[in-house]
């Protein structure tokens, strides 16, 4: 069977489903969209990654593709990497009042518009990646973040995941929670805020500025993603020691963002094959994410001598006490914080459950 005509079936046989626009990603409580004039539609799409990404870069070039295929030729999309056109954190603005059509990047860049974005992208401590995709389209989750954005225009529809992310590249090791005082270390979302109550002095950067900055000694340090995509950046040539578990995102969720207009401009049949390209293109990213990071680790300890390193469990449980009394405060400041973190708590906590009776 051609790939063109297995994404076609994939996404007819999940219309044909019951409750199927919900299953697919499909936004709820609207039926806007335009009559089919056989009109063909041309995006662009502006990403949050650097030129040479092997993941998420790719990942958002076969979003574009697979939207292509769906739609049957009828939306054509044009990419753009990080600062093409845009920088990474100014894709949010960019597509919210139309200057592209559609973003691909991650939720906790957008944290200026919101605190809450962050829990869309990871949670310190919180839950895996399967469990994440669960609660977005079935515990409630993707229903929270599109009121969030609703006031902006925009709609997020999941499309990848990075799976367990590493703790970070270090030039010096990590054996006390006072080594992070006065540490200079790129992070972002809610990890960087545990990491500001720990005493580091966090910088925010985007991925294409990581290399320099740690060359020039403006960062000490500097957690990424995993080994897929950090070796593709370079960054092992910039500090010895690689930690673990990656904490601050036990997964780590990717969004395209699709400016309303656009979206509603499409017949409806096309807005299914957006969401259905979504949601296909995220598994096929999780699946490679978890397939080259053991083996991209692999290569950088035996070919280029990185220090494999786990945080001791010591700072490991000051950094979970610094998280749960930081997610606990932004709760109190925040009503939408409250219903989302209300939300996620409440279903991991059922995934814990869940787990614990299939333990062997």
């Amino acid at each position: 069977m051609h790939r063109r005509d297995f994404l076609g079936k994939a996404a007819l046989t999940a219309l044909a489903a019951g409750g199927a626009l919900s299953g697919c990603g499909m936004p709820q409580g609207s039926d806007h969209s335009a009559p089919d004039t056989g009109r063909r539609f041309h995006w662009r799409m502006i990403t949050a990654w650097p030129h040479e990404s092997p993941g998420l870069g790719a990942g958002a070039q076969l979003l574009a593709r697979t939207i292509h295929e769906l739609s049957e030729g009828r939306i054509q999309i044009r990419i753009f990497a990080a600062d093409d056109l845009v920088p990474p954190f100014e894709i949010f603005g960019a597509v919210s009042r139309g200057a592209a059509e559609i973003g691909h990047g991650a939720a906790h860049y957008w944290r200026g518009k919101s605190g809450a974005a962050q829990f869309f992208t990871a949670v310190p401590f919180g839950m895996n990646a399967l469990e994440t995709q669960a609660w977005l389209y079935e515990g409630g989750g993707l229903a929270l973040w599109r009121d969030l954005y609703r006031p902006f225009d925009v709609i997020p529809f999941p499309c990848g995941n990075t799976g367990a992310q590493m703790g970070g590249w270090f030039r010096r090791e990590i054996e006390f929670i006072e080594d992070f005082r006065g540490l200079r270390i790129r992070a972002v979302g809610l990890g960087a805020d545990v990491l500001r109550r720990a005493g580091a002095e966090v910088i925010r950067l985007p991925g294409d500025d990581l290399p320099e900055a740690m060359e020039s000694g403006l960062l000490d340090a500097a957690e990424w993603m995993g080994p897929h995509e950090d070796m593709a950046l370079g960054l092992h040539r910039q500090a010895p020691y690689y930690y673990h578990p990656g904490w601050q995102a036990p997964s780590s969720q990717v969004e395209a963002l699709i400016n309303r207009d656009a979206y509603e401009a499409l017949p409806q049949h096309l807005q299914i094959a957006v969401a259905q390209a979504c949601r296909l293109v995220g598994e096929q990213m999780l699946h490679e994410f978890l397939a080259r990071n053991q083996q991209t680790l692999d290569r950088l300890v035996s070919e280029q001598g990185v220090q494999l390193r786990r945080f001791p469990d010591a700072v490991l449980d000051d950094l979970r006490r610094l998280s749960r009394d930081m997610l606990l405060e932004m709760t109190a400041d925040d009503p939408f914080i409250r219903r989302v973190h209300a939300s996620y708590m409440g279903f991991a906590s059922e995934m814990v459950r869940w787990k614990e009776i299939h333990s062997i």
